[in-house]
Formats: structure tokens, sequence, C-alpha cells
């Protein structure tokens, strides 16, 4: 097995010829069991130098958040909601959206700051369906960000606005074999 040691300048932005277009990607289910694919994706792209953002919108219990990512080798750097829980409901103590509203602050600056070239956006899709994160800051947050940024969104209940502005769907369903 090789492993890869250090790449030199890992976080300065790729130099093309031509421009290239960052994907808005979107895996979603009824089920909440398809993460680990995409993280596969991600830390298979973060090995290849590029530099990658995971965050988690609803995870906690850890005590984490934008101030204390963990960095999975070299350029895969993983936050979550600095919280005592995991949120699974819409109702969320003064404390708790606080530290929501931080998370996906901290999300927008440094996708804004180019910073990284793909950003996992792990239940993002529930926050707005719970009315804790505003459809339309989502889909303006997209607008906005550099084009070369690929963006991923996971999660169930994913909103039709997000859909269609997405390039990539893909929808994981279970199958049942007797």
């Amino acid at each position: 097995m090789v492993a890869q040691l250090e790449i030199p300048n890992a976080n300065s932005p790729l130099s093309l010829p031509y421009p290239i277009e960052g994907l808005v990607q979107v895996f979603t289910s009824s089920h909440r069991n398809f993460f680990t694919s995409v993280m596969g994706q991600a830390l298979r792209i973060a090995g290849q130098g590029t530099p990658v953002l995971i965050v988690q919108f609803l995870k906690g219990g850890i005590n984490q958040g934008q101030d204390h990512p963990i960095q999975l080798g070299q350029n895969l750097n993983w936050i979550r909601c600095d919280l005592p829980r995991c949120i699974d409901t819409p109702h969320l103590d003064e404390a708790e959206n606080d530290s929501l509203q931080k998370l996906w602050l901290h999300t927008q600056q440094v996708v804004y700051e180019d910073k990284y070239s793909l950003v996992v956006l792990d239940e993002l899709s529930l926050a707005i369906h719970f009315g804790l994160i505003p459809e339309s800051d989502v889909l303006a947050f997209l607008a906005k960000r550099p084009p070369h940024i690929d963006i991923i969104f996971t999660g169930t209940e994913m909103p039709k606005s997000i859909l269609d502005v997405a390039d990539q769907i893909t929808e994981i369903r279970r199958s049942h074999r007797p």
C-alpha cells in the first residue's frame, strides 16, 4: 500500500488554461444511510490534493463547531454544529439556533473566500425543511459561490428548488429481496 505523505502547495488554487465549472450534486434518500458513499468520495478527492470541507449541520454531541474542525489527512476538514446533541426537530432553544446559524455563516464565508474546492453540506436539506435555514438563503449562496467550487447536498426532504439547480441527482433506494 502506498500512502501520500505530503503535497506541496495543497491549498493553492489550481492553475489551468481553461475554466472549470463546479457542479451541484445531490444525494438524497428517504432513509438516512448514504453518507458513507459521499464521505468516500470526499476522502478520495482530498487524497488527490484537493481541499475539501464536510459540514454536518444537524450532527452534534462532540462539542466541535467551526472553531474545532476535525482534520482528516492533509486536505479534508470536517465540522459539526457545536451542540451537545443531534438536531431532530425544528424546535431549538436559543443557544442551539445560534450554533446552527454560526455554522451556516462560517460555511458561506469559507466558500466565498475560496478555501475549498469541494464542500459537502450534509443534511442542510433537513435544516431547510425544519425552517431553521431559509431556502432562499441557500439558493442565494449557490448563485453567489465561486463558479469552480463543487457543492454536494445530502439528506432527506430535499427541496425541489435545490433539485432544480442540481447538475446531478443521485437517489438512493432500498431494495428488499425475500
